[in-house]
């Protein structure tokens, strides 16, 4: 079983910048963000494998960025440039020998 504790959302204004962090009660080799916006279904935002390898969705490019610290069993996403269509819960999730594993998930609103 893995616990994700996730942190960091907020109210921000366009053009801002959040971080938010994931903190898993244990090492785990792939960790992802996702997003649901109301109405919509969760999509994937950005994710990281154990090496440090990423990807992201064509939405955030360039103004996302994930990371993650294996020390701290911690993954991070610098959200900068932010636009009022990123706002959304944003789910942390972790994957472990096939099992996956989220978040309670934190709001981030950015006002236009």
């Amino acid at each position: 079983q893995v616990q994700l504790a996730e942190s960091g959302g907020g109210l921000v204004q366009a053009g801002g910048s959040l971080r938010l962090s994931c903190a898993a009660s244990r090492s785990i080799n792939a960790m992802a963000w996702y997003r649901q916006a109301p109405g919509k279904q969760r999509e994937l935002v950005a994710a990281v494998a154990s090496g440090g390898s990423t990807n992201y969705a064509h939405s955030v490019k360039g103004r996302f960025t994930i990371s993650r610290d294996n020390a701290k069993n911690t993954v991070y996403l610098q959200m900068n440039s932010l636009k009022p269509e990123d706002t959304a819960v944003y789910y942390c999730k972790a994957n472990q020998w096939g099992i996956d594993y989220w978040g309670q998930g934190t709001q981030v609103t950015v006002s236009s």
